[in-house]
C-alpha cells in the first residue's frame, strides 16, 4: 500500500464513523502506522471534526519524538498519550481506532462489562476482549502508557475501556474498522437484550470459541467491507481522499 492509499483509507474511516454516528464532538482519534517498525503514524489533526478530515489533513508523527506536543501542528494531548504509546510498544497495532460509540460505552459503564456470546456477532469476541478496569482520568501520556501495557495477546484486538469507551486495533484500517463495526453491533444487541428483562440464551463455551475462530478467519471480508464503505462515500462525492 502506498502512503497516499494509507492516508485515503484512514480518512475514509473518519467519514464512515460520522455516518455510523460513532463520533463525539471534536474528540476521539484514529491512527495508522506507515513505517515497518510501526513507530511513524498518521493521526487526525487536533480539534477537527471527523466530517471534515481529509487525507491531506492527517498529521504524520513519530512515536519516539519527545517534542511532538511542542510543535506548531501538535496533536490532541490525549491522542498523543494513547496512540503514541501504542505505536511505541505494540507493533501489531498498525491501526488504532479510539471512540466513545453509544453501545460500547454503555457496556463500559456496567459493573460487569463482559460481552456474553448470545449471538453470532457477540461470539466473534469470545475471549478476545481486554476489559480495562483501571480508568485514571484523561489519557495523557501516563494513562496511555498504562493502557497499552495490557495489549499482550495479538488475538485480543478490542479493549473495552471501563468508564470511558473503546480502543480497537488491527493490522490495517480495514481490519480495525470491521472489528469495531461488529463489536458495536454486538454491544447494541446485548444492551437491547438486557432491556427486555428476560433470561438470555447464551452459547456454550465450546460453541462460542468455535464461532469466534470461524468468524475471525474471514479475512477476505475485511478489506471488502472497507472498500464498499469507501465506494458509498465516493458515490456521494465525498472529499475524504483529497
Amino acid at each position: 500500500m502506498t502512503h497516499a492509499e494509507a492516508r485515503a483509507d484512514l480518512a475514509a474511516a473518519f467519514r464512515i464513523a460520522v455516518k455510523m454516528n460513532w463520533h463525539e464532538g471534536i474528540a476521539n482519534h484514529f491512527s495508522l502506522a506507515v513505517n515497518e517498525e510501526g513507530t511513524r503514524f498518521l493521526i487526525n489533526p487536533n480539534q477537527r471534526h471527523f466530517a471534515r478530515v481529509r487525507a491531506s489533513d492527517l498529521l504524520l508523527l513519530d512515536a519516539n519524538d519527545p517534542d511532538t506536543l511542542s510543535g506548531p501542528d501538535a496533536p490532541d494531548p490525549t491522542a498523543w498519550g494513547l496512540h503514541g504509546a501504542l505505536h511505541r510498544h505494540v507493533p501489531w497495532a498498525r491501526c488504532a481506532l479510539h471512540l466513545h460509540p453509544k453501545y460500547a460505552t454503555v457496556l463500559a459503564s456496567l459493573a460487569d462489562s463482559t460481552l456474553p456470546p448470545i449471538d453470532q456477532n457477540s461470539a466473534m469476541f469470545y475471549d478476545r476482549v481486554i476489559i480495562d478496569e483501571g480508568y485514571g482520568g484523561l489519557a495523557f501520556e501516563e494513562e496511555g502508557e498504562r493502557i497499552c501495557t495490557q495489549f499482550t495477546d495479538p488475538r485480543k484486538k478490542v479493549m473495552l475501556m471501563g468508564n470511558h469507551g473503546v480502543m480497537v486495533i488491527g493490522q490495517s484500517v480495514g481490519e480495525a474498522f470491521n472489528t469495531l463495526y461488529y463489536y458495536e453491533r454486538a454491544a447494541e444487541t446485548y444492551i437491547a437484550a438486557l432491556s427486555t428483562g428476560r433470561p438470555l440464551r447464551t452459547l456454550s463455551d465450546n460453541v462460542a470459541a468455535k464461532t469466534a475462530d470461524e468468524m475471525n478467519a474471514q479475512d477476505h471480508l475485511v478489506d471488502a467491507h472497507l472498500a464498499e464503505q469507501r465506494a458509498l462515500l465516493d458515490a456521494e462525492g465525498s472529499d475524504y481522499a483529497q
